[in-house]
């Protein structure tokens, strides 16, 4: 199953947070195949808290943007190894398996990373001019040795060069004696080197072209050596001891760290400038999994459903590199081109809940109680009671049929909505524009119109100030031609119009200046229907 987000637009409001809840709920019973996920990319107004909380829904998941991540491609189910065990094994898994890199835990706590990188590098030690010295684990000579242990020594690690006991027994001491370790001797049956190894207590001695069933006669009491025979040939035994080599000698734990939540093309930047065929990953300082060369291959999409929306500039971020699979909008159509055909359902109804009702008609799917209530706080909340101007009987309808599935009086719904606004001198001014904030583009010309609902526009002197000055830095900040606040009493139905400056607008704005940058806007309540077609018409230079 692929996850598909359904999101609503920036600075979230009631009817964005209601119609993406239940439309995840519509989606997940008709479409087994996917995951749909409702998803918001702000935090939820006082309204929308109020909402979700009585019927005991969860809201939208909060999603800070829909750019690929470290985590779309991370390798969980990998295979690892302990850090204890031989590199043979290490080889045998990257050949079957046809992987090339390897997380190593110890204890069970993850400590680094070995790829054919470290391999390459150990097998090249050998043509060093140098006697390498080896990390050994007695236990590994039985994974990689055909043979047995005759003796287990005191040390069950230990570091030592190799030494061979091919030359005859005085060179052979001389080599012995001009390393800096004490060595593993590898040799056949020569008793007076054996009795050498014994008594200067070498830390192993393998017994090479043995017969198991042979008896070893030399006498070993006093060793504290490890003893192993093996049936193979001293050639053969020379290069798989190499391979018994722990996984601890040549593993990195020095290597750069990604977290889960990068973005990909930094993560895969870092990756390529590297020298490493993968990176460790870590969430919340744990870590996760790896990421290798071939993770980056292919750049993820997420895929999404916008809702309340349709234009980019109003969606979450990183849409642009998201495959839009859906919209359900009722707004202006203003959507960017696709690359491929998707379904749109556009109507020119007061909410986006009301179109979110009629598919789960269109699909035969009955509507719980929990989510008829939701569906019809949207509509109020965007119809303002279905007095705003973009209400059609169409929504008129749904809250008919909501009211009766949600078993409430619409009417007193919807006052019980409106009274969780909290008093214009009460709010943060700040939160309270960007919470519905959107931007438009037209004629050259970008612009932000905020809408703010409340049940009284008393007091409303007190924070002129505070309006003026965040819709100037929201201006700035989104490097605007001009920003705007349509004050609602939605009881009254009546709006205040606060601006920033601008000649333009103070010349050709239609509506009744009642102080500097401030206008009165009885009726009005949409800002959609009412209020965008006058700014348009100003931005345009229509009479």
């Amino acid at each position: 199953m692929s996850d598909i987000y359904i999101c609503g637009h920036r600075n979230p409001d009631m009817d964005s947070c209601c119609s993406a809840v239940a439309y995840e709920y519509l989606k997940n019973k008709i479409d087994r195949a996917n995951n749909y996920i409702a998803c918001r990319c702000g935090h939820l107004n006082r309204q929308t808290k109020y909402i979700f909380n009585q019927v005991g829904l969860k809201p939208p998941l909060l999603l800070k943007d829909l750019y690929p991540k470290v985590k779309d491609i991370l390798k969980i189910e990998i295979d690892s190894i302990d850090s204890n065990l031989p590199i043979a094994l290490a080889m045998r898994i990257f050949n079957d398996k046809n992987i090339s890199i390897l997380p190593v835990y110890e204890n069970q706590k993850f400590v680094g990373l070995i790829s054919l990188n470290e391999l390459n590098a150990f097998f090249l030690t050998e043509y060093s001019s140098t006697r390498p010295i080896y990390n050994f684990v007695v236990d590994n000579f039985t994974q990689v040795l055909p043979g047995k242990i005759l003796k287990y020594g005191h040390s069950s690690k230990f570091q030592a060069p190799l030494m061979v006991g091919a030359m005859p027994y005085d060179e052979s001491i001389k080599h012995i004696e001009a390393l800096s370790l004490k060595p593993i001797l590898i040799v056949g049956q020569r008793k007076k080197l054996l009795e050498y190894a014994v008594r200067n207590q070498f830390p192993a001695i393998i017994l090479t072209g043995w017969n198991l069933e042979d008896e070893v006669e030399f006498d070993y009491s006093s060793y504290q050596g490890t003893i192993f025979l093996s049936t193979l040939d001293t050639a053969q035994t020379i290069r798989l001891l190499r391979l018994s080599v722990p996984i601890f000698q040549i593993m990195k734990n020095d290597y750069p760290i990604l977290d889960q939540d990068d973005h990909f093309d930094e993560a895969k930047k870092r990756l390529l400038d590297s020298d490493y065929r993968g990176l460790p990953v870590y969430s919340e300082g744990n870590f996760v999994g790896v990421v290798t060369r071939r993770c980056f291959i292919d750049k993820p999409q997420k895929r999404l459903i916008m809702v309340d929306h349709n234009e980019a500039n109003q969606s979450i971020a990183g849409v642009e590199s998201a495959l839009i699979t859906e919209i359900i909008d009722h707004h202006r159509l203003a959507a960017e081109k696709t690359n491929t055909p998707i379904q749109i359902c556009f109507l020119p109804v007061g909410s986006t809940c009301t179109i979110v009702m009629n598919q789960f008609t269109i699909h035969g799917v009955e509507i719980p109680k929990e989510y008829a209530t939701i569906l019809l706080a949207g509509i109020i909340s965007d119809t303002v009671m279905l007095k705003s101007p973009t209400t059609t009987e169409i929504d008129i309808q749904a809250v008919k049929k909501l009211s009766k599935l949600a078993d409430v009086d619409f009417i007193e719904f919807g006052k019980r909505l409106f009274q969780e606004s909290a008093s214009i001198s009460e709010m943060d001014i700040d939160k309270m524009i960007g919470a519905d904030f959107k931007i438009y583009e037209h004629n050259g010309n970008s612009f932000g119109v905020g809408q703010i609902e409340v049940t009284t526009l008393e007091n409303v002197a007190d924070v002129e100030a505070d309006i003026f000055f965040y819709l100037d830095r929201y201006k700035k900040a989104n490097k605007l031609s001009f920003s705007c606040l349509l004050l609602t009493n939605v009881l009254k139905e009546n709006s205040l119009l606060y601006c920033t400056k601008s000649d333009l607008v103070e010349k050709r704005l239609i509506y009744q200046k009642i102080k500097p940058q401030c206008y009165d806007l009885p009726g009005i309540l949409s800002r959609k229907k009412q209020l965008l077609p006058e700014i348009l018409r100003v931005f345009e230079g229509n009479e």
